[in-house]
């Protein structure tokens, strides 16, 4: 499975082009302009199988550096200071790692 076959095509270059300069993303932003936000529980669940890189369950702060190209594989790399936001926005229990559920809650929020 891969991220184009639940979210357009369109819809993905457009996000990533709206964060191309470094700094400038906002995960809720991005996940509005790509579509996640209007997309099923079970969709979420499937964008966030696609960004855990090691299948442990967890998305941690190196996997979520490579957001971005698991959207489209020529986009940039997330910098530390977006990643940590990123993480800290997501994490609700504090552990350092986000979660699937975790994730889809920041995604419909």
């Amino acid at each position: 499975m891969s991220i184009s076959s639940i979210l357009s095509a369109d819809a993905i270059d457009s996000a990533v082009k709206d964060c191309q300069a470094p700094d400038s993303f906002n995960c809720k932003k991005f996940f509005q302009l790509c579509g996640l936000t209007k997309k099923s529980a079970q969709d979420v669940k499937n964008v966030f199988s696609i960004i855990d890189n090691d299948g442990d369950g967890f998305v941690e702060e190196k996997e979520l550096k490579c957001f971005l190209q698991k959207f489209s594989p020529g986009a940039r790399v997330l910098t530390e200071k977006e990643a940590k936001a990123f993480l800290s926005a997501a994490d609700g229990d504090g552990d350092g790692k986000i979660g699937a559920d975790e994730f889809q809650a920041m995604v419909m929020s």
